[in-house]
């Protein structure tokens, strides 16, 4: 045994690992990321003939100033269709995605169940916001009602994740005490995984209504509503300026969604 008063040199060497033990999950994912990175040039070849892509910039840039704040009226109302075609999804998906978070959570639910339930998950995950806006338009007509259906089904998916990976990640003892002790499946889960689980929905419910007011300014170029409407029909008509002042309105919105939201989830997880 050593002493404490031994000097460093005098401490037995500390014995190296063997190169399997030192190669961690995160040393092979970082070297697989790495591996990707030096493969993935060839997607940074631009067009064949010789382009000045500064120049290109600066002339188109320059056909959105000054902004047009003449359509402000309009872009108002269009901006308040967003936010309630992002709100009722946002409610839909949350309601929908609790059932489905926790059939997806293996701490919950037997093995076949959470596979089935992740399987269905990635399934919606698969499509992105405007492919569902093209099949909600196709199905329901181009209208706001395209654009609740469409990100209601987004972000059901991602929300049944986050959903069921926050379930995972909390601590079971407490609802395990409580089957113990003689509670059922649903009062162990009310007051054993829900104290825990509600401000990690909240936070979750939060980052998706943001999100999907963004999403919901894209998806109006395929008829789903919104203010997204009004950049497809300012972006065919080659009304830049126009498209400039939309910009401006969606950027202060999300800004203000952004501080907002940090301001709640700061509040949240306390």
């Amino acid at each position: 045994m050593n002493r404490m008063g031994d000097k460093p040199e005098n401490l037995p060497p500390i014995p190296a690992q063997p190169w399997p033990e030192r190669f961690t999950v995160f040393g092979g994912t970082f070297l697989l990321f790495l591996v990707l990175v030096a493969i993935s040039p060839p997607a940074l070849s631009g067009a064949d003939r010789e382009l000045d892509y500064w120049a290109n910039l600066r002339r188109f840039a320059g056909k959105f100033f000054p902004p047009d704040f003449s359509v402000a009226p309009q872009l108002l109302a269009a901006i308040g269709e967003t936010i309630q075609i992002a709100a009722l999804a946002t409610a839909f998906a949350v309601v929908l995605a609790l059932p489905l978070g926790l059939a997806g959570a293996q701490t919950t639910v037997p093995r076949w169940l959470n596979l089935t339930t992740r399987m269905i998950l990635n399934a919606v995950r698969t499509l992105p916001s405007l492919i569902w806006a093209l099949l909600a338009v196709a199905v329901v007509g181009a209208n706001s009602l395209a654009g609740v259906v469409a990100l209601t089904f987004y972000s059901l998916g991602y929300l049944g994740k986050f959903f069921s990976d926050a379930l995972e990640s909390v601590d079971t003892e407490i609802p395990d005490a409580l089957r113990q002790a003689g509670a059922d499946r649903v009062q162990a889960f009310q007051y054993g995984l829900l104290p825990e689980f509600k401000p990690l929905i909240l936070s979750y419910a939060l980052w998706m209504l943001e999100y999907n007011i963004r999403s919901a300014a894209i998806i109006g170029y395929v008829g789903a509503g919104g203010v997204g409407l009004l950049l497809h029909t300012y972006q065919e008509f080659g009304q830049w300026q126009k498209f400039c002042t939309v910009l401006i309105f969606i950027l202060i919105v999300v800004t203000v969604l952004d501080f907002a939201g940090e301001w709640l989830r700061g509040k949240l997880t306390k």
